[in-house]
């Protein structure tokens, strides 16, 4: 199903996204700093994938526990979005399928990702589902854009 749209301009799905990153910078705002921010941003992109459909669940946790255990990088939450961060900058993030209605979830990474390959290089990978080649992959994706790989 694709995002529903009434006319011209944001529809339903992006609407609700918009608000979510609202809530999320107004939270970031009030939050306490080190070890209770992390705590809190971790909680909060768990609960966004705990939230998932199963499919984009198993994805997003199999994205989350790669990242955890190869990078350095962070658990936030990014238009309510499990994403990944170094020193506030956004590395990367799962957009699952079900949130706008598409037939796939995807792994993307922000201009912050040390992906760059000569003048063009993808900026986004779509995944039906994470068996072992996909693991690989996405390990070596996340630690080359977090610069560790």
């Amino acid at each position: 199903m694709a995002a529903k749209t009434t006319g011209p301009g944001f529809s339903a799905e992006e609407k609700a996204a918009m608000k979510q990153r609202a809530a999320e910078l107004k939270a970031e705002a009030k939050a306490a700093k080190g070890a209770e921010k992390a705590a809190a941003e971790l909680k909060a992109a768990e609960d966004a994938i705990a939230a998932m459909s199963p499919n984009d669940k198993a994805i997003a946790q199999a994205i989350h526990e790669i990242v955890l255990a190869n990078t350095d990088l962070r658990p936030k939450t990014w238009y309510g979005f499990p994403s990944y961060a170094r020193d506030g900058q956004l590395i990367c993030f799962y957009q699952p399928g079900d949130k706008f209605g598409t037939r796939y979830g995807s792994l993307g990474f922000d201009a912050n990702a040390q992906l760059d390959d000569g003048n063009m290089w993808p900026a986004a990978y779509a995944i039906l589902k994470v068996g072992a080649a996909e693991k690989k992959a996405i390990t070596a994706l996340v630690k080359k854009a977090a610069g560790q790989g």
